[in-house]
């Protein structure tokens, strides 16, 4: 008689102790520090939803009544490595034992040096690159635009539609994102042109001459812009998102960045990409515009950069960063602790989130995919990487907007354990930690899908 074998046990899906929602949120101790937060802070900020935060572990976030969520958001792309990383916390710890700053503009440190030369090692493209380090985003933005001028004398800039690039004057000058941003505030720095952006779901562009929206924005530059409102050798940079961000998550067409390169050295402007999004491996690559083949003259870089610490760089082609000693400064621009931290981040990057970020992207999109099939008012997926946007409609012919939904679905998502992040104007972004696994994309694409069914 044969044998009887005994059945192989299915391997189960590990299971974590969250999400959990044990009081509805704001619980009591969230509404009494959100109370506080309203009576002093300013009016200028704006909330998604009442989450107070509490700590972190991975894509894991617990708020101060012990609700915990999965994190789709990452703090807007910030918490590269998750939350609380034991290797970054050390580096913090260390660092922080020995002291905190020492102004880089006037001495040196080896933790700052590190940063700069692993930097410049790692920027797209063969050529020598030099760094220059800041507090922020905005900040990189900043000084890069003192940067493009002090090159080559020219003053005008080229940005566009939908971009995203700071608040702060010369940053706010590039950005055009929402109008609330600008309002108000003008007049704005001279010689800034904002052109439309190739984005291939809601393409403005005729495209019947040309086989993507990418070569008809280009051409649109070429035949438009430089025949009727800016002559090419006036213009100093154009600034550009490889990957739209606050505009929509956006994945332009290859030939995009391509084109404009070609159309900067043709004309000898600098190609500035604007990477305090996309960059630090949430594509897939270290850098968006790699996924192009292009080398940009300037990289701007934050946000992920250092985990949650304060820190951002402007990473240039050593031809183009020959500025003279103390035309810019930071005081405390790469701080030692941020520095050790962006030191940390990078080598986790490099050796096991950027693959990671590629699979759990992959797995991202397939079932944001299976969702798109399944339910009408998502028009459009799209992404690379875990850069990943969901553009929401009323209508899949008309291409509608669908505003509001998109805001049920953040906030009812966030009672049902999943923080999520609109932007443009009915998208939600998908930029999660990098180091999230199966269960958090498993779990989160369930909630996601359950949010959705009961909205619709």
């Amino acid at each position: 008689m044969p044998v009887k074998t005994k059945p192989k046990p299915k391997l189960k899906t590990p299971t974590k102790d969250y999400p959990r929602i044990i009081a509805p949120p704001p619980g009591p101790k969230g509404r009494a520090i959100i109370k506080r937060d309203k009576q002093h802070s300013s009016t200028s900020y704006i909330k998604a939803y009442p989450l107070v935060v509490s700590h972190g572990k991975g894509a894991m976030v617990e708020d101060v009544d012990g609700n915990r969520y999965v994190d789709w958001m990452a703090g807007i792309a910030v918490a590269s490595t998750g939350y609380a990383h034991p290797k970054v916390v050390e580096a913090v710890r260390e660092s922080a034992g020995n002291f905190f700053s020492m102004c880089t503009t006037d001495w040196y440190y080896e933790n700052f040096s590190a940063v700069c030369e692993r930097l410049a090692k790692l920027a797209p493209g063969n050529s020598k690159k030099r760094v220059f380090v800041t507090n922020s985003g905005t900040e990189a933005v900043e000084g890069a635009i003192k940067l493009v001028r002090n090159y080559n004398g020219r003053k005008s800039m080229i940005a566009f539609k939908g971009a995203f690039h700071g608040r702060s004057y010369g940053a706010m000058s590039l950005t055009s994102s929402k109008v609330t941003q600008r309002a108000s505030f003008g007049p704005f720095l001279a010689g800034v042109h904002h052109e439309e952006y190739p984005d291939p779901y809601r393409t403005v562009f005729d495209k019947s001459r040309f086989k993507d929206a990418g070569e008809a924005c280009v051409a649109d530059i070429e035949e438009d812009l430089f025949q009727r409102h800016l002559a090419p050798e006036d213009c100093a940079a154009i600034f550009v998102e490889p990957m739209i961000g606050e505009g929509g998550y956006i994945i332009p067409p290859k030939s995009f960045l391509q084109g404009l390169r070609r159309l900067c050295d043709e004309h000898g402007i600098l190609l500035v990409c604007d990477e305090i999004q996309s960059g630090i491996g949430r594509t897939g690559k270290m850098w968006a515009c790699e996924h192009s083949g292009v080398e940009p003259d300037v990289l701007l870089t934050a946000k992920g950069l250092a985990s949650g610490m304060p820190l951002g760089a402007i990473i240039a082609k050593e031809s183009v960063m020959k500025w003279e000693g103390g035309s810019h400064g930071s005081t405390y621009g790469g701080n030692n602790v941020a520095c050790a931290a962006a030191l940390a981040t990078l080598d986790l990057v490099e050796n096991i989130y950027l693959e990671n970020a590629k699979k759990m992207g992959t797995r991202l999109m397939t079932g944001l995919k299976k969702l798109q099939k399944k339910y009408p008012c998502i028009g459009d997926v799209r992404g690379e990487g875990l850069f990943l946007g969901v553009e929401f409609v009323k209508d899949r012919k008309t291409q509608v907007p669908a505003k509001q939904l998109v805001e049920d679905i953040m906030q009812l998502g966030f009672r049902k354990g999943l923080l999520l992040l609109s932007c443009g104007k009915s998208v939600i972004r998908v930029a999660p930690p990098l180091c999230l696994d199966k269960y958090d994309v498993d779990t989160g694409l369930a909630i996601f899908e359950e949010t959705i069914a009961e909205l619709t």
